[in-house]
C-alpha cells in the first residue's frame, strides 16, 4: 500500500501541477513588415503577413509598431508559411487584442495585399 500511494501522489504531482509555457517576445522591429521575436533558446525573424508599406510611410510605420509593440513584449504568432527562410505571420499582443497589420492598415499606412 505504501508504494501504491508513493506511485499515486507522483503521478498527480505530474498531472497536477502547472505547466510553465513561456511565450515568444519583441527583440526588434527592423522595419514596417519585418521583426525579430525569441524565446528562451531561439531568435527567429518574422515578416509580416499581408503587409505592403509605401516607402514614404516607412518610417511612420515603423514607429507605430514601436509604440504600440515596444521590446520585450510578449507576443503570440500565427504563421501562415515560409519565403526566403523568413516566416510569414501575423503578430499580436499576448492578449489577442492587437495584431500588428490590422495597426498599420488602421492608421492608413498600408493596405493589406491579400485576403483575410
Amino acid at each position: 500500500m505504501n508504494k501504491l500511494s508513493k506511485i499515486l501522489i507522483l503521478v498527480c504531482l505530474v498531472v497536477l501541477s502547472p505547466v510553465i509555457v513561456n511565450s515568444a517576445e519583441i527583440l526588434q522591429i527592423k522595419s514596417s513588415n519585418t521583426i525579430l521575436v525569441g524565446d528562451q533558446n531561439r531568435n527567429l525573424t518574422i515578416g509580416l503577413f499581408c503587409v505592403n508599406v509605401n516607402e514614404n510611410h516607412e518610417l511612420e510605420a515603423t514607429n507605430l509598431l514601436k509604440s504600440e509593440f515596444p521590446r520585450g513584449s510578449k507576443v503570440k504568432i500565427k504563421p501562415f508559411g515560409f519565403k526566403e527562410n523568413v516566416l510569414l505571420a501575423k503578430v499580436f499582443n499576448i492578449k489577442g487584442t492587437k495584431e500588428m497589420t490590422e495597426l498599420l492598415v488602421a492608421k492608413d499606412l498600408t493596405s493589406e495585399i491579400c485576403p483575410t
